[in-house]
């Protein structure tokens, strides 16, 4: 899939290195961004920089929503400007194509649609389409003779299109209605015929939600080796009907579902290859927006310089992780700086771009979904991005001051669906648990901080579907709290659906404002947020069971459960939305389904307590029962790994003081489903969310957002370190007798026997608090192969929990 570099890359690439003081390791070699482009992955390797606006890259006639099929057989349609990278929903963005076009008898009887136009790549000897990608970069060639390649800058594209030598007359075209679900209508372009600059704009579909939005492209042409004065033809077009010399596509009649866009004709270089960059600025307020936006940040037409800013970009975000890779599978260390480097595409910085209101705040966009991405990705912001992670915040509490609540999915300025709770609350409270000393420094007011999180746990908004939580029945008083576990119409909405689930994640949103309240030494506020984490009670029927043959008493006992508005039980069969429902049910949003469940099983939200696990495993009889069950889940592939409530179950060991078996499940899961072909990933990447949970399990941890406890254990690596540039600190963690990973994931010398902290013996083998890391420590971790290790034997040994007093 990897083409040899061009001459103009490798240029680029050594004056960086030149310019660096000293370059030991490159993490750019090291990430390949053509893993999971097949069979659902849904990731986009084109160009953007570190959570860029713009990311520019082909789009093909195959199955990734991100555009791009790596499956040879499969025709390129065109280079967009915006994707998503990882999602489900419907096809989003890909809007406003460019495509060359090095062949026709007249300007006029150039074929224009997408049907008309489709062309294959060239194929490589080993099977594979020329294509080559790298962060910041992206190119091919295709089977027309043209050369494209592609870089950006956070709100412009720059295209090169080198047109072979028989290309009597080079041309470009600006497709302006098909984006991905083809669902542009308004159309408008003009065309200034002596610069040949083209200002486009349309309305468009969001495609998770009922939206849609107004986007515009300002696209400008130089010639690269040769100049030129402006086009030589020019016109718009409606579906294969060139209009020569045509300035305004408003003068055409537009039709439902037709083709509309702009074509250029260009003077041949007299040389030979006539090489012409596209420049295309994107914009969310206006066509004379994106042109200020492309002339601002592409004022020189500089491929290589474009490039190389994107690079250095790429090179300062991903170069603080560092890694010593001695006895390490060159896969598994490009598995870990792919994984990161995909945690930094989405959200996007769409600061100046937000059309709806004007602020100085940072304004982020592309949330797709809070709820997949506030278990890991946001905890590893904070292990070595925090001033990024500031400005998404600074831009989540603009939003929520002008909208009412935080936002949940998001894309192009537009609300989308809510999958579950209101989970810009952990995201929030991560940041400002672990960052509350730095918060005003980085303008991040915890007053405004905090107003936030309690809008969303007090006020219902009118559509709980796209914004906020059903807070009006989450705090309902019946003799007890009363949870959202009410399946009857009088909760109407496609939320119907996920009762019980949604009722388990407010829980967790709550804890999450609790730890915030602590920190600001709001007790009271403290007290409450955490009486309400605990609601995940009133969902829990004990009374419930499925039968399985060998488990101690022939059942497995206890399953979250729905209940009716009166407070008795309704019944989901726990095995409902796992591969083992009789009947082969979902559980995505649907308002005809009164199931109580959103995208896992009651099976895998029985055991989805982050904040109390402790009381979770009581719930379930003790640690033997639980460890069982986990196993349980196991062996029957009851865990999902394309699924984010089942991340947690491979660390849930630790809390049964059995983190040896952890470690083992946490790696038999990388060996099974992932690896760094193009179909690595078993699911979608969920917008950098599976991407995060793997890169936390190869680095040997998982998080527990809005805390300061990381679970520990063993990475797969003899050190990896962390550099927080806010703190000025490197925080190493490294193994004292590192001996290699099992390759299927089971046994070795890989559990955490002891651990040490600067030198000392350290309070427990199972989980770092968050001092390690701002402190600069150095952790030595000595490693046995007896997988019956502990967390040790102090009253702080095992992970904390709500229920013993973990968290006061």
């Amino acid at each position: 899939m990897r083409a040899s570099i061009p001459p103009t890359i490798l240029l680029a690439f050594v004056q960086l290195v030149s310019a660096a003081t000293s370059v030991d390791f490159d993490p750019l070699q090291h990430v390949n961004l053509f893993i999971g482009t097949i069979n659902g992955g849904n990731t986009f390797p084109g160009a953007t920089v570190p959570h860029g606006m713009v990311k520019v890259g082909m789009d093909t006639d195959g199955n990734n929503f991100a555009g791009y099929d790596a499956r040879p057989q499969f025709n390129v349609t065109g280079f967009s400007q915006l994707h998503q990278s990882g999602t489900g929903g419907a096809v989003p963005l890909s809007n406003f194509k460019l495509f060359p076009v090095p062949q026709c008898s007249a300007f006029e009887q150039c074929l224009t649609t997408i049907a008309a136009r489709k062309t294959l790549r060239n194929i490589l000897p080993d099977g594979s389409p020329d294509d080559f990608a790298s962060p910041g970069y992206f190119s091919t060639n295709l089977s027309t003779g043209v050369r494209v390649e592609l870089t950006a800058t956070r709100r412009t594209a720059l295209h090169r299109y080198t047109f072979p030598a028989n290309s009597t007359t080079p041309r470009i075209l600006l497709d302006i209605t098909n984006d991905g679900q083809v669902s542009g209508i308004l159309p408008e372009l003009t065309i200034d015929p002596m610069s040949g600059r083209m200002q486009a704009s349309a309305n468009f579909a969001t495609s998770f939600g009922f939206a849609r939005y107004d986007a515009y492209a300002c696209v400008d042409f130089r010639g690269e080796g040769y100049s030129f004065d402006g086009p030589t033809e020019w016109g718009p077009y409606k579906i294969n009907y060139p209009d020569k010399n045509g300035v305004d596509l408003l003068q055409h009649y537009y039709s439902l579902g037709s083709e509309h866009g702009g074509l250029m004709s260009f003077p041949k270089n007299p040389s030979g290859t006539s090489t012409i960059l596209a420049r295309v600025g994107i914009s969310f307020v206006s066509t004379a927006q994106a042109c200020e936006n492309a002339e601002e940040e592409i004022p020189q037409f500089d491929f290589a310089q474009v490039l190389a800013n994107s690079e250095h970009q790429w090179r300062d975000i991903l170069g603080r992780v560092q890694v010593d890779s001695t006895g390490v599978d060159k896969d598994t260390v490009t598995m870990l700086y792919s994984s990161l480097y995909r945690t930094h595409i989405v959200p996007g910085d769409y600061t100046g771009e937000n059309a709806k209101w004007k602020s100085a705040e940072p304004y982020y966009d592309a949330f797709y979904c809070n709820w997949d991405t506030y278990r890991t990705l946001f905890p590893l912001m904070s292990l070595h991005d925090p001033e990024n992670f500031a400005r998404i915040v600074r831009g989540m509490i603009d939003i929520q001051k002008h909208e009412g609540w935080l936002p949940e999915g998001r894309e192009a300025g537009q609300q989308q669906f809510i999958q579950g709770g209101s989970h810009g609350d952990p995201i929030l409270g991560e940041f400002f648990v672990k960052y509350s000393k730095q918060a005003a420094s980085l303008g991040v007011s915890a007053t405004d901080l905090y107003n936030a999180l309690l809008a969303d746990a007090e006020n219902t908004p009118p559509n709980w579907n796209l914004q906020g939580r059903q807070a009006d029945v989450w705090k309902t008083k019946d003799g007890v709290e009363r949870k959202l576990s009410t399946p009857d119409t009088t909760y109407p909405g496609g939320a119907n659906t996920k009762q019980v689930s949604r009722a388990i994640e407010y829980a967790f949103d709550d804890f999450a404002i609790s730890q915030v309240a602590k920190t600001l030494g709001k007790k009271a506020d403290a007290k409450k947020y955490a009486g309400r984490a605990q609601n995940y009670h009133n969902s829990w029927n004990a009374n419930v069971s499925l039968d399985v043959p060998g488990f101690f008493n022939g059942s497995v006992s206890g399953f979250f459960q729905p209940k009716f508005a009166n407070g008795t039980w309704n019944f989901t069969d726990p095995r409902h939305c796992s591969v083992h429902d009789p009947a082969q049910a979902t559980c995505f949003l649907n308002a005809i389904r009164r199931d109580g469940f959103y995208e896992s099983s009651p099976i895998v939200y029985s055991q989805y307590v982050p904040q109390d696990t402790a009381n979770l495993i009581a719930l379930q009889g003790g640690n033997e029962l639980f460890i069982e069950r986990l196993n349980w889940i196991f062996n029957q592939s009851y865990f999902d790994s394309t699924n984010e409530p089942s991340q947690q179950i491979p660390f849930m060991y630790h809390y049964a003081n059995a983190p040896g078996l952890s470690t083992q499940r946490s790696r038999q899961v990388i060996s099974a489903a992932f690896n760094t072909s193009l179909n690595g990933l078993p699911g979608n990447d969920d917008s950098g969310a599976m991407a995060s949970y793997v890169f936390f399990y190869l680095a040997g941890m998982y998080p527990l957002p809005a805390t300061k406890q990381i679970l520990l254990s063993s990475p797969y690596f003899p050190s990896i370190s962390f550099t927080n540039p806010l703190l000025k600190k490197t925080t190493t963690i490294k193994v004292t007798n590192f001996v290699g990973n099992p390759s299927d994931g089971t046994g070795g010398t890989v559990f955490v026997k002891s651990v040490k902290v600067n030198g000392k013996a350290y309070k427990s083998n199972c989980y770092l608090e968050w001092d390690v890391f701002t402190s600069g420590s150095t952790v030595e971790l000595e490693l046995t192969d007896d997988i019956n290790v502990t967390c040790g034997k102090g009253k702080d040994a095992l992970p904390p929990s709500l229920s013993t007093g973990g968290y006061d």
